[in-house]
């Protein structure tokens, strides 16, 4: 082989050599790139993905907080709830979305006997846990339920021992009063604003499920009104 053919053999050499170079950083380039890709499109379904799941997330938890309570709270009736909860034996109610509240200075005619709503004066009967000896102004009273309080009521009827015993539960009763009521249809009566109820004694276990429910219960037209500071028995 002449010096001549050597270096054209070299040259081919080198030249195969350059392209093998070539062709192995392209690969490694095109790996690169094809990695780089792949990273993204995973981050972005990654992305996605995580987005879908909050979404979804946050979508499920406003269902929840706006799905309607079926049971009464463990506490009781919440503020505003109406009748939740079983009613009670034999007691009366009235819409109270239609029992007027206007301040007045003149008598008013209640439908019912003892009222449990309307017109009334602008004054209140204390009735910070208060047993009054003598009747009292039914507007007045009407004032005291619209605070939210229970006004227990009875007539010359009652036994002696009744009336002491209401008289102890009112006594230690914030937002309760007590009094004698001549016209009245039964003997011992409870009422709160739009609820009344007839009970045959002190000992009827209605009477502490009425104090429980409407002491300043859901049927309060005006909730954390005072209950003293008002008129006192004249």
């Amino acid at each position: 082989m002449t010096m001549q053919d050597d270096y054209h053999a070299s040259r081919r050499a080198h030249i195969e050599e350059q392209q093998h170079a070539r062709q192995t950083r392209r690969r490694r380039e095109m790996t690169v790139a094809i990695g780089s890709v792949t990273a993204a499109v995973l981050v972005v379904a990654g992305l996605v993905g995580f987005g879908v799941y909050k979404f979804s997330t946050l979508k499920d938890s406003k269902s929840t907080s706006a799905a309607p309570r079926t049971e009464p709270s463990a506490q009781g009736p919440a503020q505003g709830s109406g009748d939740a909860g079983a009613p009670i034996a034999g007691e009366k109610d009235w819409d109270t979305k239609k029992l007027t509240r206007n301040h007045v200075t003149t008598p008013v005619r209640y439908p019912m006997s003892p009222p449990v709503g309307g017109d009334h004066a602008a004054v209140w009967m204390n009735c910070g846990g208060v047993v009054y000896q003598k009747p009292v102004p039914d507007v007045n009273a009407v004032h005291s339920l619209e605070h939210g309080a229970v006004w227990v009521t009875y007539t010359d009827k009652a036994s002696a021992a009744d009336v002491k015993k209401l008289g102890d539960k009112v006594s230690t009763t914030p937002y309760s009063l007590m009094s004698p009521y001549r016209d009245q249809p039964g003997v011992i009566m409870l009422s709160a604003w739009g609820r009344q109820i007839t009970v045959d004694s002190a000992d009827d276990p209605r009477v502490n499920q009425f104090f429980t429910r409407y002491v300043e219960g859901p049927q309060t037209p005006e909730p954390g009104a005072p209950c003293t500071g008002g008129l006192d028995e004249r």
